[in-house]
């Protein structure tokens, strides 16, 4: 029985020293970028030169930065409301449907997380040339709609799966129709998931960069615009400070958007008829 404790402890051990390196691996570049945004130099190494906040006051003023940005900002809340309304769409049919189609098509909508954003991309510059569109905002939107629907068509499935059964065969049993029932009761209900699935689709749009170097024309968005600064070695702390607000305003986004979707798995959970 010791001996069995003893190598469990030293399996314990090691598993965290794995997760430690693996984290300090994973972390540790993103952590340097922050770091590097507040030195006084436009080389990226040490020693550090000094504490200056002059490259985050450069991001003022700038025409063609607030012009990408105002891109991203557009495009994001647009491809989120769209990639959002179909999640929940997908999602409720699947669960409640009880049709082989419907269960299909929520299986087609996930498979873009599978498929390489190159192919991805490629697939869809072809697709708008064919029908006119050519590369455009609407192109991006488009694309950028279909990279965010597996993350909506998840977050809602499983808050209506959490919701219990016998709330909507009630609303039902009562004479209600099924679209009254999913508008008076079960989107009610889901209501914080909606809100996660909406934040973290226009976190996917907003920091989506292969679609939008295929599809992007004249106008483009905030990654490739910093793509395209990567080009001169003087933009590279403006670039660092730009990333520093940006993972910052990212982090905050996708906090809220997991709490609220834990509030309403909580929800379900201390309610469950």
């Amino acid at each position: 029985m010791s001996a069995a404790r003893t190598e469990a402890n030293a399996g314990g051990r090691w598993l965290g020293l794995y997760v430690l390196a693996y984290l300090v691996f994973l972390y540790l570049p993103i952590l340097l970028i922050p770091l590097f945004s507040f030195n006084d130099s436009i080389q990226a190494a040490f020693p550090l030169q000094g504490f200056t906040l002059g490259w985050y006051e450069t991001l003022y003023g700038n025409p063609a930065l607030s012009g990408a940005l105002a891109n991203s900002l557009v495009i994001g809340v647009i491809a989120a409301s769209g990639a959002t309304l179909c999640g929940i769409t997908v999602s409720y049919m699947d669960l409640y449907g009880r049709s082989p189609l419907a269960a299909t098509i929520s299986a087609v909508a996930r498979l873009p997380i599978l498929i390489p954003g190159v192919i991805v991309g490629i697939s869809l510059l072809i697709l708008v040339n064919l029908i006119g569109l050519g590369p455009s905002r609407i192109a991006i939107v488009l694309g950028h709609i279909l990279v965010a629907l597996p993350t909506t068509v998840v977050v809602m499935r499983s808050r209506f799966a959490a919701i219990p059964k016998t709330i909507r065969e009630a609303a039902l049993d009562l004479g209600a129709s099924d679209w009254t029932t999913f508008r008076r009761v079960m989107l009610p209900l889901s209501l914080p998931a909606v809100l996660s699935a909406f934040m973290l689709a226009f976190l996917t749009s907003f920091d989506e960069f292969i679609v939008v170097f295929f599809l992007a024309g004249t106008e483009p968005t905030l990654p490739l615009y910093i793509w395209s600064q990567l080009r001169f070695p003087r933009s590279l702390p403006t670039v660092m400070a730009l990333g520093t607000v940006i993972l910052t305003v990212s982090f905050i986004i996708a906090a809220c958007a997991e709490i609220l979707r834990h509030r309403g798995l909580g929800a379900a959970r201390r309610n469950p008829a």
